[in-house]
């Protein structure tokens, strides 16, 4: 009879440390479902593409390729079909992003940020493979931002307007 209700102990015992442990093993069990999207189509680039700085931002875009194609803290992004893949180079390969990884100010940009107007500098590819890290630690585009503006807005105190070609009501010559 001992032995029987020793035996039955130690079944109990046995049951009950292997239940607290499934439980707990089940409560730290993670399911990763990964999505694969394929990646976009290869973009034919010739050469490494020159850059403009999307204004406000420290975002650089390619306005010589039909894609877009962006370059953001060390990384090139590129939007297709609805999804944002990501590379270390702007020839790709990419990978498919979740969009919850994908930069907000990358999402944010507006939608005529391709828009360029005249005088923006284009910056070439070493240029700006050499020196991203540095612009943005010391604010390198909000200076030259701050200090186009001002100058435009001097110009415009001292009287000194650009010839337009419309017909609007200027000073006569």
């Amino acid at each position: 009879m001992k032995k029987r209700t020793l035996l039955t102990i130690f079944v109990a015992t046995i049951l009950f440390i292997s239940l607290g442990y499934s439980n707990r093993v089940i409560a730290e069990t993670n399911i990763n479902v990964g999505i694969k999207f394929p990646p976009p189509p290869p973009l034919v680039i010739p050469a490494p593409p020159p850059v403009i700085v999307v204004p406000n931002t420290y975002v650089y875009f390619a306005p010589e390729v039909k894609a877009d194609l962006l370059f953001y803290h060390g990384y090139w992004y590129r939007p297709y079909q609805g999804r944002w893949y990501r590379s270390g180079d702007y020839k790709g390969p990419w990978v498919y992003i979740v969009p919850e990884r994908v930069p907000a100010v990358l999402l944010r940009l507006p939608p005529n940020y391709r828009h360029v107007p005249p005088g923006h500098q284009r910056i070439p590819h070493g240029q700006l493979k050499k020196n991203w890290r540095t612009w943005e630690k010391e604010k390198h585009w909000d200076k030259h931002e701050s200090r186009h503006g001002e100058k435009e807005r001097h110009d415009t105190e001292k009287g000194e307007h650009k010839p337009g070609g419309g017909k609007g009501k200027g000073k006569p010559s």
